[in-house]
């Protein structure tokens, strides 16, 4: 199926099959998803590259045997190097190749959460009136109980004093939930301009290594020839350093792994509820091996107030989803126990575009 305009247009995986079960070709789309290109997997075993978490092997064989299509829905699909997908399946026999099989795999994640941009923003703009109302009317009142608190505690006894520290402390807490509530409001653009990503991720392990990662190894896994971002720094460091942190706090006191990890999946493209169509071939994947998310707040963790830590204020996630909306991006997650995988796709920068278009004409 070389040179086939169809097979290479493909927006989702596709594995041609052959009579013996064996790889014959991928497309594009399924090249990215194996991490594999189509020269070194072809003729390898198809159940040892593609795992799939239902007896599919019987009703595989008759669908080629009766010769007749094969649905399957919602299944997890994994490829041995990364957690398994939520995918549904089409499989169908191959017309002109007699014995060839058609998988098409279309993961649910992307299907679930196109419309992840929209909501996100919706959910930005009903937050900056409670923020500014809470801002307003509370923020300036706890400044004068705080401050209140710490003249009493000039004459009061070491005991008492004690209810004072814990008037001034929580007071404090407070007004710390109440500026992330107001930075999460905040609709700035952002300032995007060509950067390296590998500076903004050595920045944030640096930063980490230094404070709350400091009990945590950070393994570095980047692809050095990956082209330049179009993004804002400052607001993509604020991104990758919120992921870090959660992959430190997930792991608690013990020590543990986090992966940085960058590359390349030119077909990684983001088509939007408006029909307008976005490449995003930069991948930055922060990979912890801590416990994974709770299964009950998988489907919503990047929403407003959804936190898997106890006393957690559940907008951390939810601003680094924001931010990452406001650079035409897109932000995924894959968890089980052991393995949790925080996936940004990027746009490249304008130049980056234009030289790879031309690169690609001639």
């Amino acid at each position: 199926m070389d040179n086939n305009p169809v097979w290479s247009s493909l927006p989702v995986p596709g594995v041609l099959v052959d009579p013996d079960d064996n790889i014959a070709d991928i497309n594009p789309a399924a090249e990215g998803f194996l991490n594999a290109s189509a020269k070194s997997i072809k003729g390898q075993p198809v159940w040892d590259r593609i795992m799939i978490d239902a007896p599919l092997e019987e009703a595989f064989l008759r669908a080629r045997e009766s010769n007749t299509p094969l649905f399957v829905n919602d299944v997890d699909v994994g490829t041995g190097e990364r957690a398994p997908l939520h995918c549904n399946l089409q499989i169908a026999p191959m017309q002109g190749l007699p014995g060839h099989m058609l998988f098409l795999i279309s993961p649910r994640e992307l299907a679930g959460r196109m419309t992840q941009n929209h909501s996100v923003k919706s959910a930005a703009k009903s937050a900056i009136g409670m923020a500014e109302m809470l801002a307003h009317e509370i923020k300036n009142p706890l400044a004068g109980i705080t401050g209140a608190a710490q003249l009493l505690s000039m004459n009061l006894s070491a005991e008492d004093q004690e209810l004072t520290d814990l008037i001034v402390a929580e007071s404090r807490r407070i007004v710390k939930l109440l500026e992330q509530v107001e930075q999460f409001g905040n609709l700035t653009a952002p300032e995007r301009k060509p950067v390296n990503i590998h500076d903004v991720l050595d920045r944030a392990r640096r930063s980490a290594l230094l404070g709350f990662g400091a009990h945590m190894k950070i393994i570095e896994e980047y692809d050095p020839s990956l082209p330049m971002a179009y993004g804002d720094p400052d607001q993509l460091l604020q991104v990758i350093l919120n992921l870090v942190k959660n992959a430190s706090e997930a792991a608690g006191k013990e020590p543990g792994t986090i992966r940085l990890h960058t590359f390349y999946e030119h077909s990684f493209r983001l088509r939007r509820s408006d029909g307008s169509g976005q490449s995003l071939p930069l991948q930055v994947e922060i990979i912890d091996d801590g416990p994974g998310l709770p299964e009950e707040i998988k489907g919503d963790i990047f929403d407003p107030f959804v936190s898997g830590r106890e006393n957690g204020t559940g907008l951390g996630l939810a601003l680094v989803s924001k931010i990452v909306s406001d650079h035409d991006g897109w932000i995924s997650v894959t968890s089980v126990p052991g393995r949790t995988i925080f996936k940004i796709s990027l746009p490249l920068a304008p130049e980056e575009q234009k030289r790879r278009k031309k690169k690609e004409s001639l």
